[in-house]
């Protein structure tokens, strides 16, 4: 017992002139302008006691993620009854989900495990321009995800012609390549600088933690920051709660109570993926940013890359017969 409480005293020590060594070192810099070279990121250097129980539990949420995403694109891929636009984008979807997570749980575990770790420069912003990338991607597809359902549910008919494969491949093409140009324009048109400040309050490059940093003239870059917000954010939102009305527009028309419930329950899955998803990203980017960081901001970006990518294939195999099935048909396969 002595020996665990002189150990948690040294780590504590150790976490204060660490501490003290990073105001002295920023405080240099930026008498000095020194160029930052990388950055430190603080995580939980703070609380030692937390940090074993963030790795575990990011450790479960992973393999949870990578085991259910997974799934789905093997179950899409695989059966083809599941060869409809729908599944389709739901398979690009599970992609989105286990390509960000892996982006950015496994730098997040191992950086919870140690006391202020580093990262360069050039390594951390080719992680924010990957997660940015995908993050961007993902409200796109959402969105087209929600024209799939308004087209199958108002225009049943034309719907197979309306949403052939060549135009579904070229609606997720848009959406990737949309999403990059919107991440690469800001860095190609307005280079940024730091002077001095680089330890970041986080588990990882979060571009809210990392704009804190900055010290060159930001007006242009947040003028441009903000048109690719409301480009990727506002404007797919809006265009899904539109197409959301129509819908329920069409829905009502329909008189038999069975056939109505039916029709709108192709959307449920869509529709909570759609709130948790765009839930998250207002809770991290839409509200007033101050130059301080707060231990809140970490748990909303843990559950954004590490809780959500899990839900989504859970939300769509448990409320999906479609899925069910498939999954049903493979594993029978497999016991015999």
């Amino acid at each position: 017992m002595r020996s665990e409480v002189v150990r948690q005293e040294q780590v504590l020590i150790e976490v204060g002139l660490v501490s003290l060594w990073i105001k002295e070192m920023n405080y240099q810099e930026m008498e000095n302008y020194t160029r930052v070279t990388e950055f430190i990121l603080v995580g939980l250097s703070r609380h030692p006691t937390s940090q074993s129980v963030v790795f575990w539990t990011l450790m479960f949420l992973y393999i949870a993620t990578l085991a259910g995403n997974s799934l789905i694109i093997f179950l899409v891929g695989g059966n083809s009854q599941l060869h409809t636009p729908m599944y389709f984008f739901l398979g690009n979807l599970s992609l989105l989900d286990l390509l960000f997570s892996t982006s950015a749980v496994p730098l997040i575990m191992v950086n919870s495990l140690y006391n202020f770790s580093t990262i360069s420069y050039s390594s951390c912003f080719t992680q924010l321009a990957i997660r940015a990338f995908l993050a961007l991607t993902e409200c796109f597809l959402l969105a087209i995800m929600a024209y799939d359902r308004l087209v199958a549910i108002t225009n049943p008919l034309r719907y197979n012609l309306v949403m052939s494969s060549q135009v579904c491949i070229f609606m997720a093409l848009v959406a990737w390549m949309a999403a990059l140009l919107l991440t690469v324009l800001p860095i190609l048109l307005f280079p940024i600088s730091f002077c001095g400040h680089n330890a970041v309050n986080h588990f990882s490059c979060e571009v809210q933690a990392i704009f804190k940093l900055l010290c060159s003239n930001t007006i242009s870059l947040e003028i441009m920051m903000m048109a690719c917000a409301v480009i990727s954010m506002p404007v797919p939102l809006i265009f899904i709660l539109i197409s959301y009305l129509c819908i329920l527009k069409a829905v009502l028309r329909i008189h038999p109570t069975e056939a109505r419930l039916k029709a709108f329950s192709t959307c449920g899955s869509h529709l909570i993926v759609v709130t948790i998803y765009f839930g998250t990203l207002i809770c991290i980017y839409v509200r007033p940013q101050s130059k301080t960081s707060h231990n809140g901001d970490k748990i909303v970006s843990i559950f954004y890359a590490a809780v959500t990518p899990m839900l989504n294939p859970l939300i769509y195999t448990l409320r999906n017969k479609d899925v069910k099935a498939a999954l049903r048909r493979v594993t029978c396969r497999v016991k015999y």
